[in-house]
């Protein structure tokens, strides 16, 4: 098995390709060992010294490392316990995995824009650099649209300009009402 690493623009996460699926069932993301319980792999990768999150894309394993540590020590057994993980045949997840976000029925039409924006504009592109963004709330009063980032974007040097430069600036032009896009810590 022959896993790809690629580097994303924060500098404490390396996004690993192992050539195969990896969460079918929708993004997961650990920031803590007690909340990696429920995954095998997302465990194995928390026991590593330095490592401080762990992300499940569609295709890839993001995984942040602590600042005081180097990827040069821990790329390797990074590697090595993904690829353990997938030549074992393990499961991803212990039990069902938690619930993907998704359309709830009691959407306002302009929620329901947005969330479907994001889904086909702005969350596969910021796949490609090993994150997520979430819906978090929409003030209808104000026109603010709050988002969460995850994974890679969690965190990242260029995220801010990200929101601004391009997520906001599309909210406004394909959903008027969208008049601030700001970022849920």
């Amino acid at each position: 098995m022959f896993i790809q690493t690629e580097t994303t623009p924060n500098p404490n996460v390396l996004k690993f390709l192992p050539g195969r699926d990896v969460a079918t069932a929708g993004v997961q993301e650990f920031l803590s060992i007690d909340a990696a319980s429920v995954s095998p792999l997302a465990e194995a990768l928390f026991q590593l010294e330095g490592v401080r999150g762990v992300f499940f894309g569609a295709d890839y394993v993001s995984v942040t490392r602590h600042p005081d540590f180097d990827w040069t020590g821990i790329k390797a057994p990074v590697l090595a316990a993904i690829m353990d993980h997938f030549v074992s045949g393990a499961p991803l997840m212990r039990g069902e995995a938690p619930e993907a976000e998704g359309h709830a029925a009691d959407d306002s039409e302009v929620v329901a824009e947005i969330k479907a924006l994001l889904d086909s504009r702005v969350r596969p592109a910021v796949a490609q650099d090993g994150g997520d963004i979430l819906f978090d709330t929409f003030d209808p009063e104000t026109g603010v649209l709050s988002l969460r980032m995850r994974g890679a974007c969690a965190g990242c040097p260029s995220s801010s300009a990200t929101l601004k430069a391009g997520v906001e600036q599309m909210m406004k032009h394909y959903v008027p009402e969208v008049t601030r896009v700001e970022q849920v810590l």
